[in-house]
């Protein structure tokens, strides 16, 4: 029986977790749960899994959650109420909880990045779907996932697949995840990509692109955010940079593959030229039950993958034309330092104000261009975690600034 706690339990990542953990009471038992403001869900999922611990990132919402939870008919409230906590200190608490041996961490955004480092130093293992922790602060947590011995396995589809693809080869070893060592005999990496919304668009089409085209995923249902970066290749890019703190790979031998059936979830290239891949139909509950079931593999009633059902794989380069974020990443990963950190925080603030429809869909890459060509000049090469909060912060208030000398005011407030 594995102890896990999921962080950002209503999203996503949390409700497929939960899913997972209602499959196989017998082998997942939920201690804690964080979430935002969806309270409906996050009664049900209490009285469901009975957590220990329920932290809400919002802390003024608690006595509205404690209501709820006691004005339960009899029949259904349960028996101890959970503790509950709140704000940032309530979410590190809940993901530094004590009788957990996993943490979850599926908090969208650098959010997340606080209640990750505080599981990593409380020696916790985790199942990374956050992928500003390293993106933003890899210089930061690699050490800290040294010092405390914490296992960091990849939740991620794409990294699931390269982490599933290496426990093959005779170098399988997870000490080596986030170490900044290469994996010997790892010779390159592909990731594999959707291609997002608007892989069949002709690249001149974009500029009327709305934000309804860019929501709609053409494989995967995910939130919003992740949509649009889909849309934008944005997702891919901080892959790239994702793999490089994961597996130790230098940017010219981690590449981005357009695969438009999103059947093989990525590759590995190894030193005799042999490629291993990991294949599955397009469902994030696979690569999340490797996380919560390693270094076992759990026998399941699923769906097996068909690939005479799925009848032909297709594989092509990347349009730079139609993706420009592509290389806009590939150039911060390469900078290294606060520069992930920058160019993740204006991709944020981009999206959040394309989706506010504040700017239109071609400006996404022209504010990050812009803020990260800004920072050049206050780069930090070796930043410590106030170094990546401070320049998260910088970033944001760069991006919202440069919208408006751009396309002016818009007609309601710019998101914070």
């Amino acid at each position: 029986m594995k102890a896990i706690s999921v962080l950002g339990s209503t999203g996503s990542i949390g409700t497929q977790t939960l899913e997972i953990a209602r499959e196989f009471p017998d082998r997942f038992r939920v201690v804690a749960l964080s979430a935002g403001n969806n309270l409906d869900l996050l009664v049900e999922q209490i009285l469901c899994h009975g957590p220990e611990l329920v932290a809400l990132a919002d802390a003024d919402r608690l006595t509205d959650l404690r209501q709820r939870l006691e004005a339960l008919e009899p029949g259904r409230r349960p028996s101890r109420l959970p503790e509950l906590v709140g704000g940032a200190d309530g979410l590190c608490t809940a993901a530094a909880w004590g009788s957990a041996d996993l943490v979850v961490t599926g908090i969208v955004g650098c959010a997340g990045l606080l209640p990750t480092l505080a599981a990593i130093r409380a020696g916790k293992d985790l199942a990374l779907a956050n992928k500003e922790t390293l993106i933003a602060a890899g210089p930061v947590v690699l050490p800290e996932l040294q010092k405390s011995g914490s296992r960091l396995l990849p939740a991620d589809s794409e990294h699931s697949a390269i982490f599933q693809c290496l426990q093959g080869t005779p170098w399988a070893d997870t000490a080596r995840l986030s170490t900044g060592v290469p994996t010997p005999g790892l010779r390159r990496i592909q990731l594999t990509a959707s291609g997002g919304a608007f892989r069949d668009w002709p690249a001149a089409d974009l500029a009327k692109a709305t934000v309804a085209d860019a929501t709609s995923h053409p494989n995967w249902s995910m939130g919003r955010k992740i949509t649009v970066d889909s849309a934008t290749l944005m997702n891919k890019g901080l892959e790239v940079i994702e793999a490089h703190y994961l597996f130790g790979l230098d940017y010219d031998h981690i590449e981005i593959v357009i695969h438009p059936q999103s059947i093989i979830h990525s590759m590995v290239e190894l030193a005799d030229t042999s490629v291993l891949a990991q294949l599955g139909w397009p469902d994030m509950k696979l690569p999340l039950l490797y996380c919560l079931s390693w270094p076992e593999r759990l026998d399941t009633p699923w769906r097996r993958l068909d690939l005479t059902a799925v009848g032909q794989l297709n594989f092509s380069a990347p349009d730079r034309a139609k993706y420009p974020c592509m290389a806009l990443a590939y150039a911060a990963g390469r900078a290294g330092g606060t520069m992930p950190a920058v160019l993740n925080a204006a991709n944020e603030q981009a999206v959040a104000l394309f989706l506010e429809e504040a700017i239109p869909f071609l400006a996404i890459p022209q504010l990050i261009e812009r803020v990260c060509d800004r920072h050049r000049v206050d780069h930090h090469s070796d930043p410590c975690l106030d170094d990546v909060l401070a320049v998260d912060a910088w970033a944001r208030q760069a991006t919202r600034e440069a919208a408006i000398s751009l396309h002016g005011q818009p007609r309601t407030a710019l998101p914070a």
